[in-house]
Formats: C-alpha cells, sequence, structure tokens
C-alpha cells in the first residue's frame, strides 16, 4: 500500500478524491493499494529545556546557554490520536508520498512524523501549486524523488532549532537581567520577531524627534501657442537642502518678483519621449498583503488566512505562501482553462478578457526566476463568489485582475519635459498624454500609477510664454509615518536597506528579508499578543515595553541584517549549498558569546 501524507484533513480530501479513495476512516481515507492520511499542521513540537534537564525548570542566569546535544521532539497532546493512527499506516505501507504544503515547513511536518515513526522505508514527494482536480492529476503524473527535498527539511530544523536557542536562550538572559526584584514581567526575545520590533521602535523614534523644518515652492502659471499650463521655479543649489526643496523664502521671493516683472519665460529645451510600461507581476505573498493594507486596511494575517481559503477551500487561486511573483511558461497552455474559469466565477470580467491576447508573454512568464513557488494566480477551477466572504471576492478579484493585465498591451504616454529661462531663473514643466491605457484598464480607476501629470502644449525651443502670475506656496517637512502591517511587511522582505555596517552590508543580498512569506504575518502577531506593539487606527505602534527591552539588548541580537543574514543561511541549506551542522554549530557560538557578554 502506498500512503500519501498531508498536511490538513482538507488536503486529504482533495487528493483522496483524486485517488478514488472511497472508504472514510477515523484520520485516513482507503482505496484500492492506497491510502491517504494527514496532521493538523505540526504533530509535533520541540521539548522545553527542562525534559532534557528538571533543573532547567527554574530560570538561572547560571544554567545558560542551554544547548541540547541531543535534540528532542515530542508529541502534542492533542495530536496523539492522529499521530497513533499515521503510525499504524506507516507499519503497514510500502512507499510514502510526502503530500504537504510544497515549502520548507510543509517538508518538516512529513518528515518528523516519519523520523518520530522511524519510518525507513521508500519516500518521494507530490508537488502542489493548487488544490483544483486538474492540478492535482498534474502533480500526480510528475511525483518526484524524496532526495529533491529533503534538503528543505534540513533547512526547517535548522530554523526551528535556531528558534529555540534563540527564544529560549535569550529570553531568560534578559528577562533575568532585565526585571526588577519582586517583578515577573517576561522579556521575550526572538530570533526573527526582536529585529522586526526594532524596525518599530526605531520608527517612533524617528517621529518622536523628528523636527519640522519650513521650505517654499513656486509655481509659475503659464500660457505657450494659446494652452495655459503650469511650471515650477528650479531653485540653485545653494538654496536647497539635500533633498533639493528650498530653504531660503526671500531668495524665492526675489526670484517670483523678478519672473513676475519679466513677464515672459523662453522655451531652451522642449523633450517628449514616448514611454511604454509593463503590467504589474501577479502577486507575492508580501506584494499581496501590502495591497490589501493599503487598499483596504486588512492586517498581513487577514490577508494570508484569505488567501488561504481561496486556495483550500475554494480551490480558487494558486499556493499563496510564495515568494516569487514569476510564472513558468510551461502554464502557458493552460491559460485559455484559466480564462474560462475567470469568467465563469466572475462573468463582469468578460469584456477584459476579450481585449486579452492569451498568447502574448509579459516579462512574468521566466522560467529563470522561479523559486520553490510561482506567483499567485486563478487556477483552472471556476469558483462560487456566493460561498465567498466579501473580502474573499476583493481578494480573489485583485489576484485576477493581475493575472489578467499579463495579456493586455503596454501602457504608453508621450511624456514631455519642458525647459524654460525667465530673465536669469530656470523653470521646468512636466506633462504626459495617454495614448494607450493598455492593462491599466484591468485596474479601472484603481490603476497603480500616476496618469494625471498635466497636458503640455507643443513648443519649439525659442518659443515666448507668457507670464500669469506667481504662486509661492509655504511647505513644512513632514515626519515619516508610523507601519502599518503592509509597511512594515514590504520593510521585512528588503531588511538589507536598514543594515549601516559595511561587511555586513556586503554579505547580504538585496533582497535579504527578515522571516519568510509564511511567518511574517506570525510575527506580527506574536508582537501584538505580547504586547510589545499595539493598533492605533491602521498604525503599529512600539509599547512601553518594547522601548524597555530595546535599551536593553546589544544592537547585534536587534540586528536586521544579523538575523536576514540567518536566514541567508537556511536557504542556503535548502539548496544543499550549507550542512545543518554547520549552521548549528555557528548558531552555539554566538548564542555562548551572547550569554558570556552579558554576565560578565
Amino acid at each position: 500500500m502506498k500512503l500519501f501524507l498531508c498536511e490538513k484533513p482538507s488536503q486529504g480530501r482533495d487528493i483522496g478524491r483524486v485517488l478514488g479513495t472511497t472508504q472514510k476512516e477515523e484520520g485516513c481515507m482507503i482505496g484500492k493499494e492506497v491510502a491517504v492520511t494527514w496532521g493538523f499542521g505540526h504533530l509535533l513540537e520541540m521539548v522545553a529545556p527542562e525534559y532534557y534537564d528538571k533543573k532547567y525548570k527554574k530560570w538561572a542566569l547560571a544554567d545558560l546557554p542551554i544547548i541540547p546535544a541531543q535534540w528532542q521532539m515530542a508529541v502534542k497532546p492533542e495530536a496523539r490520536k492522529q499521530f497513533g493512527i499515521i503510525r499504524k499506516l506507516l507499519k503497514k505501507t510500502s512507499a510514502v508520498v510526502i503530500a504537504t504544503d510544497a515549502d520548507r515547513e510543509g517538508e518538516m511536518i512529513a518528515r518528523e512524523i516519519l523520523e518520530a515513526c522511524r519510518y525507513a522505508g521508500p519516500v518521494s514527494r507530490l508537488w502542489l501549486s493548487a488544490l483544483d482536480d486538474c492540478s492535482i492529476h498534474k502533480a500526480l503524473a510528475s511525483i518526484s524523488a524524496g532526495e529533491s527535498t529533503e534538503s528543505l527539511y534540513q533547512a526547517g530544523l535548522g530554523r526551528a532549532r535556531a528558534d529555540w536557542m534563540v527564544g529560549m536562550n535569550l529570553t531568560r538572559l534578559y528577562t533575568l537581567k532585565g526585571r526588577k526584584p519582586g517583578e515577573k514581567g517576561l522579556y521575550s526575545v526572538g530570533r526573527v520577531q526582536t529585529p522586526t520590533l526594532r524596525l518599530i521602535v526605531d520608527r517612533d523614534r524617528d517621529i518622536a524627534n523628528f523636527i519640522p523644518r519650513d521650505f517654499w515652492t513656486l509655481h509659475v502659471p503659464l500660457t505657450g501657442n494659446n494652452t495655459p499650463f503650469l511650471a515650477q521655479w528650479q531653485a540653485p543649489e545653494t538654496l536647497c537642502d539635500d533633498e533639493g526643496r528650498c530653504v531660503s523664502e526671500a531668495a524665492l521671493r526675489r526670484a517670483a518678483d523678478n519672473i513676475q516683472s519679466a513677464g515672459q519665460a523662453i522655451v531652451i529645451r522642449a523633450e517628449t519621449k514616448r514611454v511604454k510600461e509593463s503590467p504589474p507581476l501577479p502577486f507575492d505573498l508580501g506584494t499581496l498583503q501590502q495591497h490589501c493594507s493599503k487598499k483596504w486596511g486588512m492586517g498581513a494575517q487577514q490577508v494570508l488566512d484569505i488567501a488561504q481559503r481561496l486556495y483550500e477551500t475554494h480551490k480558487a487561486t494558486t499556493y499563496p505562501r510564495t515568494d516569487c511573483g514569476y510564472l513558468p511558461q510551461s502554464m502557458l497552455a493552460d491559460v485559455p482553462a484559466v480564462f474560462r474559469a475567470i469568467v465563469e466565477t466572475i462573468p463582469a470580467f468578460a469584456p477584459l478578457l476579450a481585449a486579452c491576447q492569451p498568447q502574448q508573454q509579459s516579462r512574468a512568464w521566466d522560467d529563470g526566476k522561479i523559486t520553490a513557488h510561482h506567483g499567485i494566480i486563478p487556477t483552472m477551477k471556476a469558483a462560487d463568489t456566493h460561498a465567498m466572504s466579501d473580502d474573499e471576492r476583493r481578494v480573489y478579484s485583485l489576484i485576477c485582475r493581475h493575472y489578467i493585465a499579463q495579456f493586455l498591451p503596454f501602457w504608453q504616454a508621450d511624456k514631455t519635459q519642458i525647459l524654460l529661462r525667465s530673465g536669469m531663473h530656470q523653470l521646468a514643466a512636466s506633462g504626459n498624454v495617454v495614448v494607450d491605457r493598455g492593462w491599466k484598464v484591468a485596474f479601472g480607476d484603481n490603476a497603480p500609477a500616476d496618469e494625471t501629470l498635466q497636458s503640455l502644449p507643443v513648443l519649439a525651443e525659442g518659443a515666448i510664454c507668457q507670464v500669469r502670475g506667481t504662486d509661492i506656496r509655504a511647505q513644512k517637512t513632514r515626519p515619516p509615518e508610523h507601519y502599518t502591517e503592509g509597511t512594515l511587511i514590504g520593510a521585512m522582505k528588503n531588511a538589507a536597506r536598514f543594515v549601516t555596517d559595511a561587511r555586513l552590508k556586503q554579505r547580504l543580498k538585496e533582497s535579504a528579508g527578515l522571516g519568510t512569506e509564511a511567518t511574517r504575518a506570525g510575527i506580527i502577531e506574536t508582537l501584538l499578543r505580547r504586547d510589545y506593539i499595539r493598533k492605533e487606527k491602521r498604525y503599529l505602534v512600539a509599547t512601553d515595553n518594547a522601548w524597555a527591552l530595546m535599551a536593553m539588548l546589544p544592537d547585534i541580537v536587534k540586528d536586521p541584517g544579523m538575523t536576514a543574514l540567518w536566514e541567508q543561511a537556511l536557504d542556503d541549506i535548502a539548496a544543499g549549498r550549507l550542512s545543518l551542522a554547520v549552521f548549528l554549530q555557528k548558531q552555539s557560538i554566538w548564542i555562548s558569546a551572547m550569554v558570556s557578554q552579558a554576565t560578565r
């Protein structure tokens, strides 16, 4: 008998239906020479320090660091029954097909069960990107050898063990050091949560310390070729701050008087270029979370939950926990079927789909940029929108629009730049004329780029324009905004830009991030739950607990770059470029050094 090991019951039912497992039993489904069973996510968990030695039940600086020589896992109390069912099935099976989610955690969920049950038979891997019947059939036809994904398990173990060492040791260390006599508070420290918290605290500090500065702009209404338009005075660099803003009101007012007195401006250069803009890529999870946060104020976990339901429950979209927005060229053959599913699900998309070119290949179709997963797109299965919540319909429609945009023309505009001189002063005007809205029609009035620039007249070099007045605007610099969940996800995705250490920056990839697409929402929820941050409307604000923790910790513990570097190392383990043993050895040395420095 061949056993398919899934991540959760709904996934097991979908695969079992396609395999023809008609006999339903407790915790599994049985068919002819095949069975399907499942976990409920992780059935096992890493044991607490006191499992290794009872003395660790009492927290003491002298006992740190705690680094297990032999790592132990235990079945979760609520999972014992299902674990027992799987263990019995494994004793009767001739081969196992891992059919959990196609990622690092999914691999770990399956293989930690196999290891705990001491299963030693053959293992293969079913790699699913969608749970509709057609996608399951395609995946079943291309099951791969288990060895091809075993390194993902090693990376999962590395993540879990590194998180355990940081959490158990540094939480105890800084709680014992930071807690006042008689207090019972806890200073939770995490490998990813703490550097993420630092981003929020640093932003709050920047806002609190912000000193607004005055600056001025000078707008000049002109008429050229009988057409009114607006130009702006170009202040000399000597009058500007580092960001090009004029900080001398007196000089600007003198310029306004001079321009008004001159009464005209001469065109010294006029240039028009036809520009083309390609559509945005299909969504990765982080980008979807950012869009939904900005558009509807949705939380990161809320968006992940919606995307998961669209994938699992409705079979309407592909695997959501992806860090890639590109699509494999092999999926071009599925375009007509996806179009049919979209229009059956949302008939209002029919006119938009009629304008598409199904054979068109946008920049999204790039095999060389595919990671473990492709972008989130609609499946080939029509869904029932009446069974969806309002939020699910919104997110599904947004995913569809980003897919449809790949088959529409480029957005095109004629962009014009005009430089003028009025006396000794230089003016500039920018404008554009949209030639073809192209893919932006897929987004209606909510197109994700600016189309509001003024339309400029056709002017030749030497043409004279009449000055119709001047408009002086006094302004103040503004502080940065507090993070929303969406903007924080964006910051976590690109932690490298927060790194100032030159050596560390050199070792980091430009895309180095905090956490993964699958874990970032959970990190934010953890910070909220542990009272390190609170929500004020749509914004995330650090609490007093967060400020106290950040003041106590050394920079290296809360450095986003260091954690991003660890995440790169986990990617290297998954790719087979680094061994788990070497990674954990380095983690152990680092933890020991942190404890030693803090307890001297």
